[in-house]
């Protein structure tokens, strides 16, 4: 389905929020565009292992992106790989431009995920999914008795660091100031656990390994000094960025600019939904994702059923006044 015509849902990434939506609208036999400018699956295609999704207790990223994918695609779903570069509300319609083609459809969805800070430094990238970590209750359970670091200093790095003591021998955040940023509370738990230890004012220059993380290099921040320490896993907190530059005319975003929805994934909108890591939430797992792809999917279904009545309603009244004159 291309050119002109218009689809009941086009669904923005294909993360599991939204290949798991697309599941349920091809399921519910509406026409369903999928776009995705990369490979679908989102941040699981950059999981080694994963074994806290129902289902399955050891399944590699990529496979788990691969059999979501073709699970839509069994119903139906259409395909497209490509940026969608904005999303615009032209009622009755969305238009969804795609590298500059537009798309139309009469309802939307928004999984267009949240990504990591990255430290941008030698090893980071080569050793991902080998020790180096953005998510511990994801990977933690690989570190059971080993002795891991934690890159950061606000409430994520704080809080994973608490939670990482559950599998690791210690803990070790570096943190480039001489004070943390997290709330008190947590900065009062960490401090007071055993495990875990402080490194301040020092940068992660390199990350150290080949094939796997052997250990870090960090540099003083005020005295330049450099030196290595060693550990076997590195978790990095410094932030997450919403991917919503496609939707940043739509004033749907908070400050932070992920996407604000009611607990129908219902934007601000009327027939924009939005699921998954890009939304303001508490947190963010496949598990989670999953369940808001659905929801939305509901919920776009219900509003593709109402809009319809509509416009079939403002068409009779339309032939019946043309009629009548």
């Amino acid at each position: 389905m291309t050119g002109t015509c218009v689809y009941d849902v086009i669904i923005a990434g294909a993360g599991p929020a939204g290949m798991t939506a697309a599941v349920y609208t091809a399921r519910a036999n509406m026409s369903t565009l999928l776009v995705e400018n990369s490979q679908p699956g989102g941040q699981m295609t950059k999981t080694e292992a994963i074994e806290n999704y129902p289902g399955y207790r050891h399944i590699l990223g990529p496979d788990l992106s691969r059999e979501m994918l073709e699970h839509s695609v069994k119903f139906g779903t259409e395909v497209l790989n490509g940026n969608v570069e904005e999303i615009k509300d032209d009622f009755p319609y969305k238009t969804v431009l795609v590298d500059g083609y537009p798309y139309q459809a009469k309802s939307v969805i928004i999984g267009t995920g949240a990504k990591h800070r990255s430290l941008n430094i030698p090893g980071e990238k080569e050793l991902s999914g080998f020790g180096v970590s953005y998510c511990a209750v994801c990977d933690g359970a690989f570190f059971e008795d080993l002795e891991v670091v934690v890159v950061g200093g606000g409430d994520a790095a704080v809080e994973e660091a608490v939670f990482l003591t559950r599998f690791a021998s210690k803990v070790t955040v570096i943190h480039r100031r001489d004070e943390l940023r997290a709330q008190r509370i947590l900065q009062n738990r960490a401090f007071a656990h055993e495990k875990i230890e402080f490194i301040w004012n020092h940068t992660v220059e390199e990350i150290l390994g080949d094939g796997m993380v052997s250990g870090v290099r960090i540099k003083h921040t005020i005295t330049g000094e450099e030196s290595d320490y060693p550990c076997v896993g590195v978790f990095i907190y410094i932030g997450m960025d919403p991917l919503t530059s496609c939707v940043n005319r739509l004033g749907i975003t908070n400050e932070n600019g992920y996407v604000l929805v009611d607990e129908n994934m219902k934007t601000s909108i009327d027939g924009i939904f939005s699921a998954g890591d890009v939304n303001e939430k508490m947190l963010r797992q496949i598990v989670t994702a999953t369940g808001d792809g659905s929801i939305a999917a509901m919920s776009a279904q219900h509003y593709v059923d109402y809009l319809e009545e509509k416009l079939q309603t403002e068409q009779e009244v339309k032939e019946h006044d043309n009629a009548s004159y």
